[in-house]
């Protein structure tokens, strides 16, 4: 945020060797001990007991049979001027914090998700119906070289068919992204937020978010091709072979990059940092955390799977019904011929998914960024401040 010091200057913790001053008592006016120090008239060892109780009156706290004084060993409980408590975050609450954010800005956040889906939905399902190649025929007969032909011809058009798609949903989560990462930016301190403010702040950061996800693509396409490539190169069952145990290494390096790198967007996006920057920043955030963020986005997935799955049934099971197409023809080799009642209710599906899921997504991004954050710089210090809460205003300087 343009406002808040945290966000834009990383490593942000207090230096060190800058406490406070403490006042030293002064001593007292009478001549007596100075403040602080013991009388020297002490009671004998094993002989104080307590003071007296004129009138039966009732037993001051912390003695016997009296309500007991707090524990002065507890914490206080952290500040909290928006949707997450100002310290170290579990699991759970990064989670509740995106739905949270979410749901008190549902008119920015969801509002724009929802108008990016519908736009991109109708130019897949257009493109669908009008511009993207049929499925090609596979006979199961097939044998040998006509099988395999038949393999890769069916393989180009499936990756015809989903790429144009694939780019399009990219570039709508992307804008997703940027409006939710500082929907929460804003909501961690308690603040308001409009879609045009959020449109405003993130609006210079789009380009470089998108040459962001095209190089962690390309990063991730060049450690496929150099782990699949030398087998594909040898051929025959050695070959086979080679490029198994290729595209094996070459998924886990993959998975360990997209993990290192997680935190890339809400960096580039917070912190006014270039592409690169924002993938060193990353790694950084991300070294002695790697397990940690690996379970936490490996869960969120894994629910937005769930949500996905549960939503799309009954949208998919009334598109057949509506289309009047007959379920052996979605077992057929060259597949149904879906009219328009089947794309647009599967469309409409479409839509509700990525309305709620991606701002869910990228919010869970921006709060894991700024719990990584509170635990290796003190970011809650810098975000106390901004948030005004008492006893965190900046220091100003002594007359």
């Amino acid at each position: 945020m343009n406002d808040s010091p945290g966000w834009a200057t990383p490593g942000s913790a207090p230096s060190d060797g800058q406490e406070a001053a403490i006042p030293r008592p002064s001593a007292p006016q009478d001549g007596g001990a100075p403040t602080g120090q013991w009388s020297p008239e002490q009671p004998p060892p094993g002989q104080w007991s307590p003071p007296s109780n004129p009138g039966n009156r009732p037993p001051a706290p912390g003695w016997g049979g009296g309500p007991q004084r707090p524990d002065w060993g507890m914490k206080p409980p952290a500040a909290k001027p928006g949707v997450i408590p100002l310290r170290p975050l579990g699991l759970g609450e990064i989670l509740d914090g995106s739905v949270s954010a979410l749901r008190a800005h549902w008119r920015t956040a969801l509002g724009f998700s929802l108008a990016v889906s519908v736009v991109v939905q109708v130019a897949v399902t257009l493109m669908q119906r009008y511009l993207l190649p049929k499925p090609t025929t596979v006979d199961p007969n097939a044998t040998g070289t006509e099988a395999l032909r038949q393999a890769s011809e069916s393989a180009r058009t499936t990756l015809l068919s989903l790429a144009p798609a694939s780019l399009l949903t990219m570039i709508a989560t992307l804008f997703t992204a940027s409006i939710v990462t500082v929907v929460i930016s804003r909501s961690v301190l308690g603040r308001p937020v409009t879609l045009s403010d959020a449109w405003a702040e993130a609006r210079p950061r789009i380009l470089p978010l998108i040459g962001l996800t095209l190089l962690v693509a390309l990063i991730a396409a060049t450690v496929m091709t150099v782990g699949v490539g030398p087998g594909l190169l040898v051929g025959a069952e050695a070959g086979a072979a080679l490029a198994l145990l290729g595209f094996t290494a070459a998924c886990v390096v993959i998975l360990w990059l997209q993990v290192s790198l997680a935190l890339a967007a809400p960096a580039l996006m917070l912190e006014r940092q270039g592409v690169r920057a924002a993938l060193r920043r990353s790694a950084k955030l991300v070294r002695g955390a790697w397990w940690r963020t690996f379970g936490i986005l490996a869960l969120t997935y894994l629910l937005v799977f769930l949500v996905s799955f549960l939503v799309s049934i009954p949208f998919g099971v009334v598109a057949v019904i509506a289309d009047g197409t007959d379920i052996s023809e979605f077992f057929e080799s060259g597949g149904p011929s879906l009219g328009w009642p089947f794309l647009i209710i599967t469309g409409i599906g479409e839509v509700v998914v990525s309305t709620l899921l991606y701002p869910f997504v990228a919010g869970v991004m921006a709060l894991l960024y700024v719990d990584q954050r509170i635990r290796r710089e003190a970011l809650d210090l810098d975000l106390a401040r901004a948030a005004g809460l008492p006893g965190h205003a900046p220091d100003t300087p002594r007359s």
